[in-house]
C-alpha cells in the first residue's frame, strides 16, 4: 500500500513540476515534495523506523526511487526554464547583422602634413629627392656658411632663438633653432658631388609676433639644384611647373628682384591674393597689395659654392624656399595661419 502511495506521490510531483511556469513555481514544488521537515516525501521517511525490520529496506528503496524521480524532473524543468529565459533574452537583444555599423571617427592627416607630402610628390616628378635636416643648427650652418658672417646686416632679418647647450657652449659656433631650411643646402653640398636636386621640408623657428600670415614656429620647404650650365631660366621653369601642379594654372605668379645673401641674383615669388584678388585695400591677408609673398629664390652665390669646394666656373645652382603654411593657405583658402595650430576640429576636419 505504501509503495502505491509513493508512486502516486511521485507521479503527482513530476506532473506538477512539469507544469511549473517559472523558477518560483518550481521552487515551491520542490519545497512541497522534498522539503526536509514538511515535504510530502519526508512523511514517508518518518514512517520507516516504525515498520517491521523486514519491510524497512523495501520502504527505503521506494522512498529513494521516488526522490530520484522528483529530483530528475526538477533538474530537467530547471534546464528547460533557463533555456527558455536565455532564448527570450537573446531574442530581445538580437542585432540585425545586415544593418551598417556605426561609423568610427577616424583621425585625419593634418593639412600641413598633406601639403608637405604634396610638395614632395610634385618635386619628385621634376627629379628632386626629398631629404630632411636638423632643427637645432649651429651658427655656422645657419648663417656663416650661407654668406652671412657675424655683423652682417642681413642677420637682422631673422629674430633668432638661441639655445644654451647643456654640454657646454661653443662661443665660435653657438646653437640655435634654425631660422630657415637653407642650412641643409650647405650640409648636402658638403657630402655630395653634382648633379644635386633635392627638396627639404622642415620646421623653423623665429622669435617674432604672430599674425594672420606669420607664426613663430612654422614649416618651410627648400629646393636646391646644382649642375653644369644651370641658369635663372631653369629656376623659373621649375617654379612655374610646380605652381601649375599646385594651383592648376589659375593663380597669377610674380617674380620680383629681391636680396638674399646666399643667392645672386635673387627674386621674390608672389601669388595673387586668394582672399581679395587685390580688390580690398584693407585685406588682412595681403595688406591690400593684392600679392602674397610665397617664396624666395635665386642662383646659388659663388661664395657659397666655393665654401663647399665647388668651382663656380664649372657648377652653377639655384635655390628656392617658401612657407608651407602660406602654400597651404593658398591651396585651401584658409584666411589665417594660426588656424592650423589651434586644434579646432571644425577647421581641421575640412581637409
Amino acid at each position: 500500500m505504501a509503495n502505491t502511495d509513493l508512486k502516486t506521490l511521485a507521479d503527482r510531483a513530476v506532473a506538477e513540476i512539469g507544469a511549473a511556469a517559472d523558477e518560483a513555481a518550481l521552487e515551491a514544488a520542490r519545497v512541497r515534495y522534498l522539503g526536509r521537515k514538511d515535504g510530502a516525501l519526508a512523511e514517508f521517511t518518518k514512517r520507516i523506523p516504525a515498520l517491521p525490520a523486514k519491510e524497512r529496506p523495501a520502504m527505503g528503496a521506494a522512498v529513494n526511487d521516488a526522490k530520484r524521480r522528483i529530483e530528475s524532473a526538477l533538474d530537467e524543468r530547471t534546464g528547460a526554464l533557463r533555456a527558455a529565459h536565455l532564448e527570450r533574452e537573446l531574442g530581445a537583444e538580437r542585432q540585425d547583422m545586415t544593418l551598417p555599423p556605426r561609423r568610427l571617427r577616424l583621425g585625419r592627416v593634418h593639412p600641413i602634413s598633406q601639403t608637405i607630402r604634396e610638395v614632395s610628390r610634385i618635386f619628385a616628378t621634376l627629379g628632386f629627392e626629398t631629404v630632411e635636416g636638423p632643427e637645432i643648427e649651429s651658427d655656422y650652418y645657419n648663417f656663416e656658411a650661407l654668406n652671412i658672417p657675424p655683423g652682417h646686416p642681413a642677420r637682422e632679418k631673422w629674430d633668432t632663438l638661441w639655445i644654451s647647450n647643456p654640454l657646454g657652449d661653443d662661443p665660435a659656433h653657438p646653437l640655435l633653432g634654425r631660422t630657415h631650411t637653407s642650412p641643409m643646402q650647405v650640409r648636402i653640398m658638403e657630402k655630395r658631388r653634382p648633379p644635386i636636386r633635392v627638396v627639404i621640408p622642415g620646421r623653423c623657428y623665429r622669435y617674432e609676433a604672430t599674425d594672420a600670415i606669420r607664426e613663430s614656429i612654422f614649416f618651410q620647404y627648400e629646393g636646391l639644384a646644382i649642375d653644369e650650365k644651370l641658369t635663372m631660366s631653369d629656376l623659373k621653369g621649375v617654379l612655374y611647373a610646380f605652381a601649375r601642379q599646385v594651383f592648376g594654372g589659375d593663380r597669377r605668379i610674380r617674380f620680383r628682384i629681391d636680396y638674399f645673401p646666399f643667392t645672386e641674383p635673387s627674386a621674390e615669388i608672389a601669388f595673387s591674393c586668394f582672399i581679395c584678388e587685390g580688390r580690398d585695400p584693407k585685406c588682412h591677408t595681403c595688406g591690400g597689395d593684392g600679392w602674397i609673398e610665397a617664396a624666395g629664390c635665386g642662383m646659388v652665390h659663388p661664395d657659397v659654392l666655393r665654401r663647399v669646394g665647388y668651382d663656380p666656373t664649372t657648377y652653377q645652382g639655384f635655390a628656392f624656399g617658401g612657407g608651407l603654411e602660406r602654400l597651404c593657405m593658398l591651396r585651401t583658402g584658409a584666411p589665417d595661419i594660426r588656424l592650423f595650430y589651434q586644434n579646432d576640429l571644425r577647421f581641421l576636419e575640412q581637409f
